[in-house]
């Protein structure tokens, strides 16, 4: 099979809680039939991320109790991870078809908390999210400061108070665990330097429309060790595929990271320097651009690192 090929920025939204100020639960589609889909079947944080399969990683409870939150793939189980999935696709499916009556977010606003700014991360929410009955507001760095100009507790409150849901695009992980903690509705995690969730389960959408499944895959992603690795390595600790990350020596992947995918004793996981080995036998080669966010100062020695992982 001809291996997928996807970018770091796959611009798919999966919107995993249609019912708000309430654990992330799955209620059904609206009355109305949708057509059917095939069912399918960076460092020093991630003692955040879950020591066991079966504990939150925001607070250490059982998963079966439904985190209020999305902060990390493996704070849920693989029954849930795959629910929201197929509904993604359900969901996605009738929006294309012109079916808009399926409406879980009518009367309902989402606040966007974008320390880092991204084009594709807001356009993807904002435009779900309305498709979907809701309303969303943008707060930049000009608008919010979590940390500096208000303190996370106050921020968390405030909008807790104001929206039904929060998204946050952050810095640093330990934000995202704050908002969290104070917030009294679900928080999502739009990005942290240590994971990238919604990504990474979008691109497990793209994996489920164009080769039907991720279970028994080989996954390999060529590229930096980064937060959207430590993501596939969680996820690689709820369902079972085959995932490598080829990677110049230095640029390796946290390495309590990769522990916690190993130990869950599901997925096979390889951490290697040769890009043309590891892509043997992919079914899916996933890149991302060598120098992030944040470290356009470090551009020219990335390029000079990362020759010899562009063909």
């Amino acid at each position: 099979m001809t291996p997928a090929a996807i970018s770091g920025s796959s611009g798919h939204l999966v919107l995993s809680s249609p019912r708000l100020r309430q654990p992330l639960t799955l209620p059904p589609l609206a009355a109305r039939p949708i057509a059917a889909v095939s069912p399918v079947a960076r460092r020093g944080v991630a003692a955040a991320a879950v020591s066991t399969p079966a504990a939150s990683a925001a607070t250490g409870k059982d998963v079966k109790q439904a985190p209020k939150d999305f902060l990390h793939i493996n704070d849920f189980d693989k029954d849930a991870i795959m629910n929201i999935l197929n509904r993604a696709l359900e969901v996605k499916t009738a929006i294309k078809s012109g079916d808009r009556s399926f409406q879980p977010f009518k009367g309902k606003s989402m606040a966007m908390i974008f320390a880092k700014p991204s084009m594709r991360t807001r356009v993807s929410f904002e435009t779900g999210f309305f498709l979907l009955g809701g309303h969303a507001i943008y707060l930049g760095p000009d608008d919010i400061q979590m940390g500096k100009r208000e303190e996370t507790r106050d921020v968390a409150r405030v909008l807790s108070g104001y929206n039904d849901i929060i998204m946050a695009r952050v810095f640093g992980h330990q934000d995202i665990l704050d908002l969290a903690k104070y917030a009294s509705v679900p928080v999502i995690n739009g990005l942290t330097d240590y994971n990238h969730p919604c990504q990474i389960m979008a691109d497990a959408l793209t994996m489920l429309e164009h080769i039907d499944r991720i279970e028994n895959t080989k996954v390999v992603y060529v590229g930096d060790g980064n937060n959207i690795v430590h993501s596939w390595l969680l996820l690689a600790a709820v369902l079972p595929f085959h995932f490598v990350c080829a990677c110049p020596k230095g640029f390796e992947p946290d390495a309590k990271t990769v522990e916690i995918a190993r130990s869950a004793g599901i997925s096979k996981i390889e951490i290697t320097n040769d890009p043309r080995e590891a892509v043997k036998g992919a079914d899916v080669v996933y890149t991302d651009v060598w120098a992030s966010m944040g470290q356009k100062e470090e551009a020219d020695y990335r390029k000079q690192k990362f020759q010899g992982f562009t063909q």
